[in-house]
């Protein structure tokens, strides 16, 4: 989000989040490391779709997840690449540095699945993530690919996490939620 351009939700407070939204943003803040979590702050305020969407956003990154975290979050940076979202860029490239992705493979995440140095499950990865977020499909070929080195229920993950995070990008940038840290 730019500066200059107002969020068009403001994120709320206890009023507007209701004791239990309030609760989890706070929690949320804690986690991160942040002042407030501007994220759960906006969406919170729409309070049962929020607590809907908690636990299956939580599912898609945490434990029980069947993708590897380095590869949720390959397929997370992308997407936020793709989209130019800042939002989620900023959150992920902190969470991949704990899950191993550093600097330096983050810069070949974003230059594409051509960049030196990818392993052959990260072009895997890149390339059915652009396809999936431009064009709204897999190709065969990608497809035949990636299935090369995901299992059955991998794949299904794979899509709803690229379709996840596609959206939510979508919407974070629609609201123009603000930024959780100055840099």
């Amino acid at each position: 989000m730019s500066a200059i351009e107002p969020a068009r939700i403001a994120p709320g407070g206890f009023k507007e989040l209701g004791p239990l939204n309030w609760a989890i943003a706070k929690l949320g803040a804690r986690v991160i490391r942040a002042p407030r979590f501007s994220l759960f702050n906006v969406l919170g305020q729409h309070r049962l779709l929020f607590l809907a969407w908690l636990p299956y956003s939580g599912l898609l990154l945490g434990m029980l997840s069947k993708l590897s975290r380095r590869d949720s979050e390959t397929v997370i940076l992308r997407v936020g690449h793709l989209r130019n979202c800042e939002y989620e860029l900023q959150q992920h490239r902190r969470l991949a540095r704990s899950r191993g992705i550093g600097p330096e493979i983050q810069a070949k995440i974003f230059e594409g699945p051509d960049a030196d140095g990818l392993t052959e499950r990260q072009r895997a990865l890149i390339t059915a993530t652009d396809e999936f977020v431009v064009t709204r499909g897999v190709s065969p070929e990608t497809w035949a690919v990636l299935a090369r080195h995901l299992t059955k229920t991998q794949l299904i993950e794979f899509c709803m996490l690229a379709a996840q995070y596609d959206g939510l990008a979508a919407t974070i940038t629609t609201l123009n939620v603000p930024l959780d840290f100055p840099d």
